[in-house]
């Protein structure tokens, strides 16, 4: 069937909400691998590219729910950074975010 043309504000608007949920769901994937709070990792993830500084001590405490040595949870900083690093630069979107090029690969 035939819809009726849509106009550029709202194809821009659904293409915008279709992107947004797509990171939101790429975002989901990555806290249940690591078996984060969704929620406290999109807050991590927001406080990042607002400010576009990585803060480590803001990585331990996304971790520390997960109550796990101190050697598990370096093991399971860097695994999630392996995840989370390409999400961040690609949301960045070439903007560089000062002090996740430790995390880069």
């Amino acid at each position: 069937m035939f819809s009726p043309p849509q106009s550029s504000s709202a194809i821009r608007d659904g293409y915008t909400r279709f992107k947004a949920e797509k990171d939101a769901a790429e975002l989901a994937t990555i806290a249940t691998k690591h078996s984060l709070a969704t929620a406290s990792l999109q807050t991590f993830v927001d406080g990042i590219l607002q400010r576009m500084i990585f803060d480590g001590e803001q990585l331990s405490d996304l971790m520390a729910p997960l109550d796990l040595g101190w050697k598990a949870r370096t093991h399971a900083e860097l695994a999630l950074m392996e995840d989370c690093a390409p999400y961040l630069t690609k949301r960045a979107q070439g903007r560089d975010i000062s002090g996740l090029s430790a995390y880069e690969q």
